[in-house]
């Protein structure tokens, strides 16, 4: 990888967003298979035939909250950075979407495979699980299966990007069985292909120097507007996770980069999300 993937420290939203923030929903622990590569799906079959017992999908946590009522309702699959899946994170996630209506399925990449973070490269496998997200969140009888879409930050962000990449299915899955749009947050734009065939938002820093603005600004060029459409925002000022209270609000150097809350670009960045969110599920 060209540079470290940045480490999500949170997507945490304080009250000022929008009044308070409601309590934390109710959320349920749920495990499902991570969806395999074809690859590894055609050495099962053969080791089946060869007699041997062949190696499982890994297992993946998820955190399944809900707003009350029957549904069915839209859906986000929410997928963390580098730094794994907080408890504060999931929470705050949770409280925000089911305050919008929408069922959350917040996956934990980490827990099962033994890692509290994983920075030097982009574990694969990733897009696995959340394309085993996305159908499970298909099979409850309280989501539309035809409104999920996936949210993610830094790490999160890029395998949401490319989820939405045009290129070939790597991951045995439906064609019918696709998200309907992505939010990135700070992704590293670069691993994306130029075209998109999911309608996008990218929310990031200027001052970001571990997901630098300037490479999906360059990357936008590129694409000179083909594909599903893409907004980029680049709230000036702002540093790698300027959604995270918890980082302060002076420059904190983490990991060699610099990161820094800042309380308006979190404003102005949940309205952008809240917008198109509600854009795209309307359609």
């Amino acid at each position: 990888m060209r540079r470290a993937v940045a480490a999500s420290l949170a997507l945490i939203l304080v009250a000022t967003l929008a009044g308070a923030l409601t309590p934390a929903p109710a959320e349920e622990l749920v495990r499902f298979k991570s969806i395999p590569f074809r690859a590894a799906e055609i050495e099962q079959r053969a080791e089946i035939e060869r007699g041997k017992t062949p190696k499982q999908p890994d297992t993946v946590e998820a955190y399944l909250s809900k707003p009350a009522g029957d549904g069915p309702f839209p859906a986000i699959v929410y997928l963390h950075g580098c730094a794994g899946l907080s408890k504060n994170r999931r929470e705050a996630i949770a409280a925000l979407m089911t305050g919008w209506g929408y069922v959350t399925l917040a996956v934990d990449s980490f827990a099962t495979r033994g890692l509290k973070h994983f920075c030097d490269n982009l574990m694969s496998g990733r897009e696995g699980d959340a394309l085993a997200a996305l159908r499970h969140l298909a099979a409850q009888r309280f989501v539309d299966p035809r409104r999920i879409a996936v949210v993610g930050s830094s790490q999160g962000a890029i395998v949401a990007l490319q989820l939405a990449s045009t290129r070939p299915r790597f991951f045995a899955v439906p064609d019918d069985l696709t998200f309907r749009a992505v939010v990135a947050y700070y992704p590293e734009c670069s691993f994306a292909t130029e075209q998109l065939t999911l309608p996008a938002i990218i929310l990031i820093g200027e001052l970001d120097d571990w997901t630098p603005a300037a490479d999906c600004q360059r990357w936008m060029a590129r694409r000179a507007g083909k594909g599903a459409p893409v907004k980029l925002v680049v709230y000036p000022g702002a540093f790698h996770s300027f959604d995270n209270p918890d980082v302060g609000k002076e420059p904190l150097h983490v990991f060699g980069h610099w990161v820094k809350y800042d309380a308006d670009a979190t404003q102005l960045s949940v309205a952008e999300m809240r917008d198109f969110l509600a854009a795209q599920f309307a359609k």
